[in-house]
């Protein structure tokens, strides 16, 4: 990758932070403050005129209560709609007039902000944030557009062999009521549609405020500055509270070890194998299994792709990691595509990687070039806003110190072979693990 001058004088200032907080350490420099119930954090950081935005509030999906798992999102779509006192257009005429940006988005645990501008603008963004937060519209008419927006993309959710595979993986590991656990399709598209308006406002009134919300603030920073323009943006807005935990059942259903979701005219078959970890990220043996996974399937240079794609041919893809378990107990998965010809010969070839790593762990010179690549990899994040930020913000939903920014490479290279090894037998067995093949599956014995 060829980079250009700007992008040169972009990177290493920050680079230069992350080498000259090796004894301060990063965390020393980040300014924390409490402002009526936000968590702000702020880093100056050597970029000129540039800051980065990113902020949570712990309204994702998970939020929604069990009798309508559309509403959450719903609610959280609607912010960037118009404000009582902006329409979106104005809003996005507002942005666009001094290149900024501002979004928001709803994952599973939380609602997500995301934005970007000239540290001269950081002001007028931050205001503009606080103001879709605390006054939106809910126009019935955008209300309407989002609802037909989102009936539209699930409906070609359900042609998707990807996301098919992916959602009912998640309903065959994870019990009824867990965070984890994806809405089917079909029930999300009939809950979105009987949603009323009313019904969001409702939610909003109840769980949206200050209270749990965190906002980080990277780049061309003034701490003093950035803690004023909040506290003035949010001055007067009260309320906000975690919404109830659902009720987790005591063990998974549609838990057959082998599954298959047939999608007619299909060129791939998508395939999901794995099962839940019980882990958090910051668990004890979860770097340790991480790391480990990474030797498996973390890449080009990994065994998967090494051995079913570039010696035999299968497949173009295939990969295996550890996913969401940022705040709760997460699963281990393998996801690869064949096709459908070549199904079995690629579960086959799939398998027996599988097994041998998991029976015979990784190597020594494995094991040294991952936790080389994985500390590269993330010295390299810090060394933009965007990366930086990110970090502060999941350092932070993972439960950590925000020394464990600095903490993380010394983490990855006291992991022993020993360590790596012992875990992956401890926390993971292919005998139990779940298949799940979402595509135009062949009706051919063994499938």
């Amino acid at each position: 990758m060829t980079l250009n001058m700007k992008t040169l004088r972009l990177l290493l200032p920050l680079a230069a932070l992350a080498l000259s907080t090796a004894h301060a350490g990063i965390a020393d420099y980040i300014v924390r403050d409490d402002i009526n119930g936000i968590d702000l954090l702020s880093l100056k950081t050597g970029v000129k005129e540039v800051v980065t935005i990113k902020g949570t509030l712990p309204l994702g999906n998970a939020a929604s209560p069990a009798d309508n798992p559309a509403l959450a999102l719903l609610t959280g779509s609607m912010l960037d709609k118009g404000t009582t006192t902006h329409d979106k257009f104005a809003l996005a005429q507002a942005l666009d007039n001094v290149g900024a940006t501002l979004s928001f988005g709803v994952g599973t645990e939380t609602l997500a902000i995301n934005g970007k501008c000239l540290a001269k603008d950081s002001p007028l963004v931050i205001s503009l944030l606080a103001e879709q937060l605390r006054s939106p519209a809910f126009s019935p008419e955008e209300f309407a557009k989002v609802q037909k927006q989102y009936v539209g993309a699930l409906k070609q959710a359900l042609d998707n062999t990807n996301t098919q595979a992916a959602d009912n993986f998640s309903r065959a590991i994870y019990p009824l009521g867990h965070p984890n656990r994806k809405t089917a399709t079909t029930e999300m598209i009939a809950a979105v549609e009987r949603t009323t308006l009313d019904e969001v406002k409702a939610f909003y009134a109840e769980y949206y405020g200050p209270a749990h919300l965190t906002l980080v603030l990277v780049g061309d920073v003034d701490s003093a500055a950035a803690k004023a323009d909040v506290a003035k943006s949010f001055a007067g807005w009260t309320g906000g509270k975690l919404p109830p935990a659902a009720a987790v059942a005591g063990s998974p259903v549609d838990a057959a070890n082998e599954q298959t979701v047939f999608m007619a005219d299909k060129t791939n078959v998508s395939v999901v194998w794995g099962q839940a970890t019980g882990l958090r990220y910051n668990d004890p043996d979860a770097l340790a299994l991480r790391v480990g996974t990474d030797v498996l399937g973390g890449g080009f240079s990994a065994r998967l792709m090494g051995n079913v794609r570039d010696k035999e041919g299968l497949t173009y893809g295939i990969y295996g990691f550890m996913a969401n378990d940022n705040l709760r107990d997460g699963d281990w998965r393998i996801m690869a595509n064949f096709a459908p010809a070549l199904l079995d010969q690629g579960i086959a070839s799939t398998r027996r990687q599988l097994v041998k790593w998991h029976d015979e762990g990784v190597t020594a010179s494995e094991l040294a070039a991952r936790i080389s690549g994985l500390s590269g990899e993330y010295k390299v994040g810090l060394s933009t806003t965007d990366g930086m930020a990110g970090a502060i913000l999941s350092t932070l939903q993972r439960g950590y110190q925000l020394s464990w920014l600095d903490e993380y490479p010394a983490a990855l290279s006291a992991l022993t072979l020993d360590q790596v090894n012992a875990v992956i037998k401890k926390h993971l067995d292919p005998a139990k693990m779940v298949i799940i093949k979402a595509g135009t599956v062949p009706t051919t014995p063994g499938n």
